[in-house]
């Protein structure tokens, strides 16, 4: 075709790649399509769409609160995180003294905050703590939902260096700003009080992003299937014992049917009772088929899909896997793992917020060590490790220490083998206690 035959048909209308942009563009709008493609200025390409993300965060709250499923997920997490308890220890002392009248004080209350910290991290993915200090450099934590944060301002070379977060619209229509905490910067003004910083800690958070994941985010959809599953299993079985009585017999009229019909409606037959009838009519039951057990595995495969979004067993869920113990208990490690993964998690989360109060309080007292090393543990996870571990230690001892008299390791050596068996660090101090013991 000549270049002016494609001007005239384009004028004409006539073009094909033209005529479908035009219906393309026709098309109305409605609320699946009108964000679709949408970006709005400054946002991370890595992250979720703002909008996005505050559905999500808003579903996942919404199955926590109505789904019993997500509940018990939920629960099952900050069970085995925080169960056992937190033990904060600092080698000089009157940083842990500081530590301890922090971490218990009844604005902080953190033995109780842990599950609630969890929990959080659970849902939304995201952990936004509020630190504010008074005059005396006591400081105290506050945690900030994540659905109110609306947008995080990092440094422009590093998405990681946070700056400052916005907060949503309140009442009075202004946007909170919360300044993030910068070790270098954070001081006390001229009146000598500090000023509220944030600390923001993520999790299940892809490299390049400034949002954490939910771990409920995955199996929503999932959730929400299962629900309706089981919603309609339970509407039908509430009619499992409905049934209708047919009659089969030769009428000679219809008002002759309708009669005899009339008859059984208004005097119908008792359950369990004895109907004799002559040879004329034959009775029979309609009753619904249900197929329980088809629809079993069904209801099966979408829990398993759950299960293994959120990595649990199914006997975690109230559903028996398997009839063997060893199955149950060797499906049970994977969760073991992913379990103590976030207690190590929300125990450097912890750290990091002490070692914040301790930097401030330093400013007013000059006892408190800001650079003084400050760990915190978490209870054991299983106690069938501690069994296993107790164990291997015991046997560990035993061969270290005939090794030991034969002269062939030190004694350093042979606590570093036991230690190291029993899954704990070795304490610094016993390093060189026993070389000529």
């Amino acid at each position: 075709m000549s270049r002016l035959g494609k001007q005239v048909r384009q004028w004409l209308g006539l073009n094909p790649e033209s005529s479908a942009r035009r219906q393309q563009l026709s098309l109305a709008e409605t609320e699946n399509t009108l964000t679709l493609g949408a970006w709005q200025a400054g946002e991370n390409p890595r992250d979720r769409r703002s909008y996005d993300r505050q559905d999500v965060l808003a579903d996942c709250m919404d199955a926590w609160r109505f789904n019993p499923l997500a509940r018990r997920i939920t629960e099952l997490t900050t069970n085995y995180v925080t169960g056992g308890g937190f033990v904060v220890s600092c080698p000089h002392d009157a940083t842990q003294s500081f530590l301890d009248r922090f971490w218990n004080h009844r604005l902080n209350r953190l033995n109780l905050r842990a599950s609630d910290l969890s929990n959080e991290l659970m849902l939304s993915g995201n952990l936004f703590l509020l630190v504010s200090t008074d005059q005396t450099g006591m400081s105290y934590l506050r945690v900030i939902p994540s659905t109110d944060i609306a947008k995080i301002e990092s440094s422009e070379l590093d998405v990681e260096q946070e700056l400052r977060y916005l907060g949503k619209p309140g009442l009075n229509g202004e946007e909170p700003v919360f300044e993030a905490y910068q070790v270098n910067q954070d001081r006390p003004a001229e009146n000598g009080s500090f000023s509220p910083v944030m600390l923001h800690y993520a999790v299940n958070r892809p490299a390049g992003s400034q949002w954490g994941e939910s771990d409920l985010a995955p199996i929503l959809k999932w959730l929400s299937r299962y629900n309706a599953w089981l919603e309609d299993r339970v509407r039908l079985n509430r009619f499992r014992n409905a049934f209708v009585y047919v009659v089969k017999a030769r009428f000679a009229s219809e008002t002759a049917r309708a009669n005899r019909q009339a008859q059984l409606a208004a005097r119908p037959p008792a359950p369990g009772s004895v109907l004799v009838t002559d040879e004329q009519e034959e009775w029979s039951v309609i009753a619904p088929k249900l197929e329980a057990l088809d629809a079993s595995s069904d209801g099966l495969a979408v829990k398993k899909m759950i299960a293994a979004g959120v990595g649990l067993p199914l006997h975690f869920l109230a559903e028996p896997e398997s009839s063997t113990k060893t199955t149950a208990e060797a499906s049970g490690n994977p969760s073991y793992r992913r379990f103590s993964e976030r207690q190590r998690a929300l125990c450097w989360i912890l750290e990091d917020m002490l070692r914040v109060a301790v930097a401030r309080r330093a400013f007013f007292d000059p006892c408190v060590d800001p650079d003084a090393r400050i760990t915190v543990t978490g209870g054991d996870i299983s106690a069938r490790d501690n069994a296993e571990l107790a164990e291997a230690g015991q046997k560990a001892a035993e061969i270290a220490s005939g090794l030991r008299e034969k002269g062939l390791i030190s004694a350093e050596e042979m606590l570093r083998l036991v230690y190291r068996f029993m899954g704990e660090q070795m304490p610094a101090a016993s390093g060189g206690a026993g070389e000529n013991e």
